[in-house]
């Protein structure tokens, strides 16, 4: 019998190291194997536990503890019922099954820091059919047949940059994988990368055979230590067993693999600025053309995919580009994977064809919104991307209809908002963001966005004025047409999104001072209903200035010059006498 904890990122946030070690203290001298693996992308149930004979997924069991050690000791010793309470319901079952899985197949399936287990799964069986028996154009063709588009948020084709790379003159060629996932909220890459990594070494492999290179970089953000260890041992392994160096499986192919940690700028998921981060320079993007095919790593050609898109790569070259093609839509195949979070009920990792709709994914497998509140919107594609309402829940997943809302299918990210949630206030929240991750090289970027940023600052403060709406979208306009690159370019979508799907909430913070999602505190005044109020003093022995006064079983009353509305008083009441106004 074999016990599997769950040891990615997430499960050890959770407490999954302290469970593995109660359950080595717990099954000392009995017959069971204790073992690791990577995220299954059942964040919201961690730390995981899975029980598996002969190869086989007998127990799931979920949210477990180290105090839970000695029952699943007594389950491995015959009590079939010692583990009841942990396992996992039917419902939260769904998550998983009504996925399809490709670049994920073997996330929270195998050991990542063990080779044999990779390749038990046939892995490098791809990278074997294609040294010994397909020349680099075959490569290219099947990718083009399979229609598997730039995962990183682009949507590029993938196999035009890797013929455009192979066209390209010159011996000195280089392949990177771009994995500084730098979206608030996604995870993705570093899953894979932490889960599975041998797969990306593959994926990548096959890339650099496809364009001719001989080396490979994996520029992978500092802030994901755990994946940058798994994926040093994955190449230090795959270097012993053949697959990465001289002569690869003695086809005559060589290709060595290193990576570099980059300092985490937002501005480097933009490859030409990732370039210069590599080559030792300030993250800064360069004028295109030249494209990186012709001119980039050190001037030579090169090709840059992100983790996501080298994760398909094997999958594909083993079943068949028609195989997924035959997932998805006309304008987008295959699958996708989404980092779901936010105020969803089960976050996590979720694969799914291309073609499944909004709805699909937060309400039939994310399991709708937490506390059962009203769905208000959800963000996709980062700071990148734009808001999509509650009215376009039934918008497929598909590049040129999400493009079409205003959003962007991006890296991955999806965070679901409700009710509670000001857009205002969101659209703000990101544009903070790229505007402190702006490199400065283009005027438009580095002061519109300032500017814009300003403007919000102001009006989520009720200090908003008459035409400060059509100011707004007259800057953004001016920053997407006027910004060098990608960065630049988008920030204004999600400003553009929420003022065409959430005006009103403009004008109200405009005109009448007010935020209708009651989340803005500077636009915020807590009172209390003396006719509800039963004098608990809760409220008072919470309020963090004393701002609240009465006597016990008195009604009670706040100074609204003191109060600093924090909300504290709101949230313990129980009998609903403080209002928000």
């Amino acid at each position: 019998m074999k016990i599997v904890v769950g040891e990615g990122s997430c499960g050890i946030a959770a407490g999954a190291a302290k469970v593995y070690s109660a359950l080595e203290s717990a099954l000392n001298g009995v017959n069971a194997e204790l073992t690791f693996t990577g995220c299954n992308g059942m964040c919201f149930l961690e730390p995981i536990v899975d029980i598996c004979d002969k190869g086989n997924l007998i127990k799931r069991l979920v949210r477990v503890t180290p105090g839970d050690a000695g029952k699943i000791a007594a389950f491995v010793n015959g009590d079939g019922d010692a583990v009841k309470d942990l396992e996992i319901s039917d419902d939260d079952k769904a998550f998983l099954d009504k996925q399809t899985r490709i670049a994920l197949r073997h996330c929270g399936v195998i050991n990542p820091e063990k080779i044999e287990e990779y390749t038990a799964t046939d892995g490098y069986k791809a990278l074997r059919k294609v040294l010994t028996s397909m020349t680099p154009e075959e490569v290219i063709e099947v990718i083009k047949t399979s229609g598997l588009a730039g995962r990183g948020g682009a949507g590029f084709p993938t196999w035009f940059k890797w013929n455009a790379a192979r066209q390209s003159p010159g011996e000195e060629k280089y392949l990177i994988c771009n994995a500084d996932e730098g979206d608030p909220g996604a995870f993705m890459d570093r899953a894979v990368i932490e889960s599975d990594p041998h797969n990306l070494i593959e994926g990548m492999l096959i890339g650099a055979y496809a364009i001719g290179a001989k080396e490979a970089i994996v520029y992978v953000r500092a802030e994901y230590p755990l994946a940058i260890s798994r994926l040093e041992k994955a190449i230090s392994q795959a270097e012993e067993a053949g697959y990465l160096g001289d002569s690869i499986l003695g086809s005559g192919f060589n290709c060595k693999m290193r990576i570099k940690a980059g300092a985490g700028a937002f501005v480097c998921g933009e490859e030409t600025a990732l370039i210069e981060s590599l080559q030792g320079e300030r993250g800064m993007p360069r004028l295109k053309p030249p494209f990186p095919a012709a001119s980039g790593y050190w001037y030579k050609p090169s090709n840059i995919n992100n983790v996501e898109t080298f994760a398909n790569v094997s999958w594909i070259i083993l079943n068949g580009g028609e195989a997924f093609a035959a997932m998805g839509t006309e304008n987008s195949k295959g699958t996708k994977v989404f980092a779901l979070t936010g105020k969803v009920k089960k976050g996590g990792l979720v694969e799914i064809p291309m073609g499944k709709t909004l709805r699909d994914v937060i309400f039939d497998i994310g399991g709708g919104i937490k506390e059962d509140k009203e769905f208000k919107a959800v963000q996709m594609g980062g700071p990148s991307g734009g808001c999509i309402p509650a009215s376009l829940l039934d918008t497929r997943i598909d590049y040129k209809e999400l493009a079409a809302t205003g959003a962007i299918m991006g890296s991955g990210g999806m965070v679901v908002m409700d009710s509670s949630t000001c857009m205002v206030s969101m659209a703000r929240f990101f544009l903070d963001f790229t505007a402190k991750e702006s490199c400065g090289k283009c005027v438009h970027c580095r002061i519109g966005t300032k500017r814009m940023l300003e403007m919000l600052d102001r009006i989520v403060k009720g200090k908003g004025k008459d035409g400060d709406i059509e100011l707004l979208e007259e800057l953004c306009f001016a920053v997407k047409d006027g910004a060098l690159c990608g960065l630049g370019q988008t920030a204004p979508n999600p400003v553009l999104s929420t003022i065409r799907y959430f005006r009103d909430e403009y004008e109200a913070h405009i005109n009448e001072k007010r935020c209708p999602a009651h989340s803005c505190g500077d636009l915020l005044s807590y009172s209390i209903d003396p006719a509800a109020c039963r004098g608990c003093t809760l409220c008072s022995k919470k309020c963090p200035v004393g701002a609240i006064s009465g006597t016990v079983k008195n009604p009670h009353t706040i100074d609204s010059e003191a109060c600093v509305k924090c909300g504290s008083c709101f949230n313990v009441c129980k009998f609903g006498a403080v209002k928000v106004n």
